[in-house]
């Protein structure tokens, strides 16, 4: 499988290299910061890019089968009014369009599900401006046509278990976290069996 990887700097994309490649994936990472990658294998290729451009997406994103979004915004923009992830949705889902490419799993979060509790009414209040971009995001991915898979997971944490269970729109119970190498398990997982399309899953440690 040829998988196409955005935000591949981050924690999660991070983890989603190291099992695509531990998979026997061809994987390319589309990041703006190439220097952060310092894993070298035959079977990765790093493209320099600016996710919000269609044209930049386009030039690197043919011939592949997935492409994984594991985007993410680092305080302090994520306490600050923004829309980094839905400005790559949309480009993402332009560029997938006009180059023929279906499938696409996005990682969200937890908070924009109707939790109830003290914990969730902090998170859900401390995220307010995460969570406004995710559900702008999801919405525009919801509304593609494309075979999409979103994965909403509760706090996240580092750490080699894998393991992970979800449920269809809802967080498993007693989810209060997982770990960034589940949640790019699950991501590879359901595209390599093209399970879970066109479903919003919550996600928590197996």
């Amino acid at each position: 499988m040829k998988v196409f990887v955005i935000g591949a700097t981050g924690h999660t994309g991070m983890q989603v290299l190291d099992l695509a490649l531990s998979r026997g994936h061809e994987v390319t990472a589309f990041v703006r910061s190439p220097q952060k990658i310092d894993r070298r294998d035959a079977r990765l290729k790093i493209v320099t890019g600016d996710p919000k451009s269609v044209e930049q997406l386009m030039a690197a994103m043919p011939a592949h089968d997935v492409v994984i979004t594991a985007l993410g915004v680092r305080p302090p923009r994520a306490f600050r009014p923004h829309s980094l992830v839905t400005d790559c949705v949309a480009a993402t889902v332009s560029a997938m369009k006009r180059s023929g490419i279906s499938r696409i799993v996005l990682v969200s979060a937890a908070v924009l599900f109707p939790e109830r509790g003290l914990m969730f009414a902090i998170f859900r209040r401390l995220l307010k401006h995460i969570a406004r971009d995710l559900a702008q995001a999801e919405e525009i991915l919801r509304r593609s046509g494309l075979d999409w898979t979103i994965v909403r997971p509760p706090r996240l944490t580092n750490g080699t278990e894998d393991r992970y269970r979800v449920l269809e729109n809802a967080l498993p119970k007693n989810g209060f976290s997982a770990s960034f190498r589940a949640v790019a398990a699950f991501m590879l997982d359901s595209a390599e069996h093209r399970s879970h399309v066109q479903e919003l899953v919550g996600l928590a440690k197996g």
